[in-house]
């Protein structure tokens, strides 16, 4: 539960709610997240399931393999490893517009080096480590609900945008971001006592505490600031903070953003370069990609290309708002393909769950939500993604000639 925390908090938090309140305004923002967290639920529960089945490197890569087909394998590794990369641009923009906003692309820059290094020798974050993350994360946002509390004016709670429910549902879609990195309990089948039992409880624990959270920060940031204000914070957490009387303590708002979200960073970065492995390993991707460093025991070439692509994205584009858009929009499609991946499997014996019933209601959501997102990252999500199928189905061919 520790881990589903450490992955989940620091993921989003500190910036997703300002594009959420543009699309969704007050109260839409609040109904959107609970929206966004029931959909990472049904897709947490059937990762869960698909885990206990196929205990490997890959997640939905290898999980759509085994129950649909190659192609559905190769389009959810694919969404992931560029979903993801942009994810990996967004923590580190959202690392250096906390540090130092003037500078925001270089220290972006700056941190995804820092932390490919730290990866490319072989250290990783310990459950031990994990816990000072999760301490250290969950003390910065206590103080934002604490200060903030006090100053939340419920007027500016209400209504939605003019957009409707469809502000709701892009709110949402953008939300997702924010749970990102749930999925990682559901991936230590190996790794802990009596899995069946440990990893279905964890996932809703985490994720209800997470929403929680979430609802109560969203609360404060809407009722400190407004909407409209919120809507056009690059820093809303901080700024919430020192709107609240007490800017003194803004400094310790975005070092601890910062600190958070490059332990974030830590294990997405780490994250791409496993599943970017497991699908040069089957000549998904570069065969030169699959190399494994003799002494370290990582994926080298791997991380090296992931940093680098990750490193354009900071200096070329330096939005964080399209990244999360991006990142949403193609990760979506990742676990709409494990939600039917699911449903191709037999209800487990003692389920009370309609774990069915969750699998196809997440697989609507990751669809819904993905086409509500913003024009442009639908358009360039799946414009990416139809990149990757054209080139995976020129490489059958090439194979068949």
């Amino acid at each position: 539960m520790v881990i589903g925390l450490g992955s989940m908090l620091g993921a989003g938090v500190f910036v997703v709610f300002a594009p959420a309140a543009a699309a969704a305004g007050g109260t839409g923002l609040l109904i959107a997240l609970s929206v966004a967290g029931f959909v990472a639920y049904c897709n947490a529960t059937s990762s869960a399931r698909l885990a206990a089945r196929y205990p490997e490197s890959g997640g939905t890569y290898v999980y759509g393999r085994e129950r649909l087909h190659p192609f559905a394998g190769f389009v959810a590794g694919w969404g992931f490893v560029v979903g993801k990369t942009a994810s990996c641009a967004a923590m580190a923009l959202t690392i250096g517009t906390y540090l130092w906003p003037g500078q925001a692309r270089l220290v972006a820059a700056l941190a995804v080096v820092a932390v490919t290094a730290v990866n490319l020798r072989g250290i990783g974050k310990t459950a031990t480590a994990t816990r000072v993350l999760v301490g250290l994360t969950l003390t910065v946002l206590v103080v934002v609900a604490a200060t903030g509390a006090p100053h939340v004016g419920l007027g500016r709670l209400d209504g939605l945008s003019g957009t409707g429910a469809k502000g709701v549902l892009t709110a949402a879609g953008l939300l997702f971001f924010a749970f990102a990195g749930y999925a990682r309990i559901a991936t230590l089948g190996e790794e802990v006592r009596d899995p069946q039992r440990t990893i279905p409880r964890a996932v809703p624990l985490a994720l209800g505490i997470v929403l929680v959270i979430y609802l109560v920060l969203a609360v404060v940031a809407l009722g400190v600031l407004g909407d409209e204000r919120l809507a056009g914070s690059a820093a809303p957490l901080a700024e919430a903070v020192s709107v609240a009387g007490l800017p003194g303590l803004t400094w310790l708002v975005r070092a601890g953003a910062a600190v958070a979200v490059t332990g974030v960073l830590l294990s997405l970065l780490a994250g791409v370069g496993r599943t970017t492995l497991a699908m040069a390993r089957r000549r998904d991707l570069p065969g030169v990609l699959a190399a494994v460093h003799p002494r370290y025991r990582v994926p080298h070439h791997a991380e090296l290309a992931v940093a680098v692509v990750v490193v354009v994205i900071v200096v070329a584009l330096g939005d964080i708002r399209g990244a999360i858009g991006f990142s949403s929009c193609t990760v979506l499609v990742y676990y709409a393909i494990a939600n039917a991946s699911a449903l191709t499997l037999g209800r487990e014996p003692g389920r009370r769950a309609p774990v069915q019933l969750l699998a196809a209601l997440g697989l609507v959501g990751c669809v819904v939500l993905a086409i509500s997102l913003p024009l442009a990252s639908v358009l360039t999500g799946f414009g990416v993604l139809a990149l990757g199928a054209l080139g995976y189905a020129l490489r059958q061919a090439a194979r068949r000639a």
